[in-house]
């Protein structure tokens, strides 16, 4: 199974454009993404630059409105995430409790849905686009 743990830095939302974690901080996450990497879990990884530097698009008017970053009324964003695959969300969240996280991060853990989560209507549906994935 496939987790999506989401890294939810405090303040985050505010940060200025270019805002960058300080050397330390990377070295230690380096460490425990090698060691995602070394256990076979590791499918994918990114940090994110902050919302002021990003858009949202909206539908709430059934068309699209653009918002430029920062966002007003962000109480959280992501500030980066980890995809692993692993046996169990026990499991996932045993990982993630191994991260060197600061007193203001959090981590949220998200299952990735599976074709086989879904019911065989929309199994069906997916098997008319058999390139995408």
């Amino acid at each position: 199974m496939r987790y999506m743990m989401l890294m939810i830095p405090a303040g985050y939302e505010q940060a200025p454009p270019g805002a960058m974690p300080e050397a330390e901080h990377v070295d230690a996450m380096m460490r425990y993404n090698a060691e995602l990497q070394e256990a076979g879990v590791l499918v994918a990884l990114d940090g994110l630059h902050p919302p002021s530097m990003g858009a949202r698009v909206s539908f709430a008017t059934g068309q699209p409105v653009v918002t430029d970053g920062p966002f007003a009324e962000a109480k959280e964003v992501v500030g980066g995430y980890w995809i692993i695959d692993v046996a169990s969300l026990e499991e996932a969240v045993e990982w993630a409790k191994r991260c060197p996280g600061k007193p203001s991060e959090t981590i949220e853990i998200r299952k990735i849905m599976a074709e086989e989560d879904f019911s065989a209507e929309v199994r069906d549906v997916l098997d008319r686009y058999p390139n995408v994935t």
